[in-house]
């Protein structure tokens, strides 16, 4: 039987990407679970990535997330639409061959004017699989000085598509930042306990953890998260099973995790301040719910793809923030989309704290927009 939800209902069913009421079975407490709760997590700018699991796990540090990402918790790489994203490490070779592979397919006209062929490709994969046997984990600057001495043109973009091709086809992948060197390591010496599904089991399992961790979501949202087809994305749903329960969200027919329809829903601080490149806004192309049609512009200005940091109150984006780290403080300004009372600054200023206390700084922030 199909649930026909409010909208209220579906935004408060979707705020389980901020993991704000418990789940009947899941108990996401560590990296690892909360990355595994999510299939995938938005993960291009490295310290976004970092903060989108601190503000999901109460009371860690940076230096405690830092330490879980050593431990191989999780991992990034570019396992869908040609984007970073977080992980779980056993997870990632099977999500590379299943989702990850597609974007090669739209690659030729952009290598052709990159001067660039699969066979550099696949020379690229040879050279660093090499240099990092045995356990060596090299910067960003040492892969490309590596792919540069074995004879390839690392000029303009190609060093990047080189290291990007090499992720792709399960080589390599990113570990942990070293200092502020982005760092890179073979996929097989770093996640070698990897999970092999075979592929319906895997295309089940995808579903099921990007239903969960978005909320009420459609098919083509699906697809559109994991770049599968629309066909593949339906027979994923179908895979899923009872896992999943049909919704219907303004007259569209959606999914849900069928374990969330009951749960209970006790009382939760609904105030976070988000990084931008978070999976409560990014993994989605309706953003509605969460955000007024009017601020999408304050927050991706350009509509370039680079999103702000945002302010969410009950779901819904009520302000933006940026930062500037300092040796022994964090600047903060907030934007504010609509006006702030005071109570509410005040939860603003709270949230802010933990952030600051999440990156061993003292806060510093100050307002502007929307006053009352």
């Amino acid at each position: 039987m199909t649930v026909r939800l409010s909208r209220a209902e579906a935004l408060a069913l979707r705020m389980t990407g901020l993991l704000l009421r418990p789940h009947p079975t899941a108990r996401p407490e560590r990296v690892a679970d909360v990355v595994e709760w999510f299939g995938a997590m938005q993960a291009q700018d490295a310290a976004s990535g970092l903060w989108s699991l601190g503000v999901r796990l109460a009371g860690a540090t940076q230096d405690d997330v830092r330490a879980a990402l050593e431990r191989r918790e999780a991992l990034r790489t570019w396992p869908m639409r040609g984007t970073v994203h977080l992980v779980p490490a056993r997870d990632a070779r099977w999500m590379l061959e299943l989702t990850g592979v597609r974007t090669l397919v739209g690659i030729a006209g952009r290598w052709r004017q990159l001067g660039l062929t699969v066979a550099d490709g696949e020379r690229a994969c040879d050279v660093l699989g090499a240099a990092l046997t045995g356990g060596g984990r090299l910067a960003r600057a040492e892969c490309v000085a590596a792919l540069r001495a074995a004879g390839l043109d690392t000029d303009g973009q190609r060093g990047y598509h080189l290291l990007w091709y090499a992720s792709l086809r399960g080589v390599t992948c990113i570990a942990p930042h070293v200092g502020t060197e982005q760092t890179f390591a073979l996929l097989d010496e770093w996640a070698p306990e990897a999970r092999r599904p075979e592929r319906d089991e895997a295309l089940a399992l995808l579903a099921h953890r990007y239903v969960r961790g978005h909320g009420p979501v459609s098919r083509h949202e699906l697809a559109r998260w994991t770049g599968l087809t629309v066909t593949d994305a339906t027979r994923a749903v179908t895979l899923a099973g009872d896992l999943l329960a049909p919704v219907e969200v303004d007259g569209e027919p959606a999914v849900v995790d069928a374990a969330l329809l009951d749960a209970p829903r006790a009382p939760v601080d609904d105030l976070h301040t988000l990084p931008g490149f978070d999976e409560y806004l990014l993994g989605f192309k309706d953003r509605s719910l969460m955000l007024d049609p009017a601020h999408a512009a304050a927050v991706v200005p350009g509509n370039n793809g680079v999103f702000r940091s945002t302010v969410v109150r009950g779901g819904r984006v009520v302000g933006t923030w940026t930062r500037t780290l300092g040796a022994k403080a964090v600047t903060v300004k907030v934007q504010q989309l609509a006006p702030f009372d005071a109570a509410l600054r005040e939860r603003v200023g709270a949230a802010l704290t933990g952030y600051a206390r999440f990156l061993g700084l003292e806060l510093r922030h100050s307002w502007v927009g929307a006053e009352r």
